[in-house]
Parts: C-alpha cells; sequence; structure tokens
C-alpha cells in the first residue's frame, strides 16, 4: 500500500519488526532511528512540527533498506499524540519497540526569566505526550506479552535543577511514571529502559536559552554514543542506564544517590546559571 504524503510504504504483510522513535529529527532521536532501521526494523519517526530534520532521518533509514514512516505531528497536542498512535495502528502490525524520546528544555531564572508559555508547552511535551503514548501504544504490548520501552529521561530527573527547574521536574516525572508502570506491569513480557544521559552535543543547549551557561559551553558527549548505549540496554532488557561523559556516569550513578537534595542543587546551579560559563 503507498501512502502519497512524505513517500512512505507501509508493508502490511512485512516480517521485519516495527520501531517508533519520537524526537526523530536531529541529536539522539537521529541516532536511535537509525540503529533500528540498521538493526533489521521499519521506523515510524516523528517531530514536533515541522521540521526538515525528518527527512534526513528518514534518507539514514532508507539507506538501511529499511522503510520509513514519518509522520509530523505537535506532540505538544493532544490531537498530534493521536496522530502519531494512529500511525502506528495504520501499518496493521505489531509494534516490536518505541523509543519515546522527544523533549525540549527550558533554561534560565524561574523568577523574571524564564517564559511560562514556554514551560508549560515543555510539560505538555515532556510528560503529557510520554502518558498518553505509553496509554496508547503499552495495552497491544501487555496483550501480545512483548515489546521494548526506551524513554529518554535525564539525569537531572535525579536532583533539583535550578535555572531548569521545570525541565528537571519534568525528567523526575518520567522516572517515577516508567518505574510505577514498570511494576504494574512486571509479569507482562514488555521490557522498560529509562535512558539517563547528562549533557549531549545536540542543539538542546541552545534551544533551551543556555548558550552562556556552565553547562552549555562545557564538555559533551557524542549522540551516537548515548543512543548506542540507550538502545544497547533497551535491548538487554536492562532498567536503567545512566549515558554519556564519565563524569555524567558518576553524577547519575553514585552521586545523586548519597547527595542531599540542598547540595544537588547547589552543585547544579553552579553549572546551569546564565553567564557562569562566561569569564
Amino acid at each position: 500500500m503507498q501512502i502519497n504524503s512524505k513517500e512512505n510504504i507501509i508493508n502490511t504483510t512485512s516480517i521485519r519488526p516495527l520501531a517508533l522513535v519520537t524526537g526523530a529529527s536531529s541529536g539522539i532521536g537521529y541516532e536511535l532511528a537509525r540503529l533500528f532501521a540498521s538493526d533489521g526494523h521499519d521506523v515510524i519517526i516523528t517531530a514536533t512540527g515541522q521540521n526538515d530534520g525528518l527527512t534526513k532521518t528518514a534518507d539514514a533509514i532508507r539507506a538501511c533498506d529499511a522503510v520509513a514512516i514519518v509522520t509530523e505531528a505537535d506532540l505538544t497536542s493532544f490531537d498530534g499524540v493521536e496522530a502519531v498512535a494512529a500511525a502506528v495502528k495504520n501499518t496493521g502490525r505489531p509494534l516490536a519497540a518505541a523509543a519515546l524520546n522527544a523533549g525540549v528544555d527550558v533554561g534560565g531564572h524561574f523568577v523574571g526569566g524564564t517564559d511560562l508559555a514556554a514551560e508549560l508547552s515543555m510539560i505538555q511535551l515532556n510528560i503529557a505526550s510520554q502518558v498518553h503514548l505509553t496509554k496508547r501504544l503499552l495495552p497491544d504490548m501487555v496483550e501480545r506479552a512483548a515489546g521494548r520501552l526506551l524513554y529518554t529521561a535525564s539525569i537531572s530527573g535525579t536532583m533539583p535543577t535550578p535555572f531548569e527547574a521545570v525541565y528537571g521536574g519534568t525528567k523526575a516525572f518520567l522516572i517515577s511514571f516508567v518505574e510505577a508502570i514498570k511494576e504494574e506491569t512486571k509479569d507482562s513480557g514488555v521490557s522498560f529502559t529509562l535512558l539517563l544521559p547528562g549533557e549531549v552535543d545536540t542543539n538542546f543547549w541552545h534551544r533551551a536559552g543556555m548558550d552562556t551557561s556552565t553547562l552549555g559551553l562545557g564538555e559533551k558527549a557524542a549522540p551516537t554514543k548515548v543512543a548506542k548505549e540507550g538502545y544497547d540496554a533497551m535491548n538487554a532488557g536492562r532498567e536503567r542506564v545512566v549515558a554519556g561523559k564519565a563524569g555524567s556516569k558518576v553524577i547519575g550513578r553514585v552521586l545523586n544517590n548519597v547527595l542531599p537534595d540542598s547540595k544537588k542543587a547547589a552543585s547544579h546551579a553552579t553549572g546551569a546559571e546564565p553567564g557562569s560559563g562566561v569569564a
């Protein structure tokens, strides 16, 4: 069956496994889509709003002789998430895996700095869309007793994050939500993996308005490395992986498990405060 939009070809009789990647236009999402395709999956890709990056991702998928199913959708809206769920259903094929990767950050002073509309939109994307998609995708996986879910969280979800106050809260929610649903469905045959990166070399920092912060200007891990660590952890059935730089792994695996929240907040503030990276 040929779908004219984006020149997608959906073969409902294909024996290749099917995967979904959100936030697939660049960075970690692009790399995850490429990993799925090179590993024998056809891939549904989506990103919020109009995004030419999806074309690049689709080309990378097709270069692996896989089918790319492109769905442009605004995941900050209810209808956008429903469109992605419908794209999965319309293939007529079971979803083997989903990487729920879409997310943004808003950095700056909460009082007198950040924009409320941007923060509320971030909550919709980082929290509401994750819950919404899980609600739509998980029942079929549970019914089939098969499926893998990979969620891109952050080590920010394991600490208070001054100057990214709402962002850290969204990632803390995601970690708690996934752990809860995992427990509810522990005998279902579905696996849940949380990917917790530290700083990654993507456009994330610029979009968040954190170009002058120490975190924004500092050393970062390659998205290829972070995506591969997450992908491998998902395939191994691991529940959580702290990915990226060695320093991020120490923070995520050790320090954030022992330090009080007040200490973690103070430490994060020194790196995230606007202007902290400018001499």
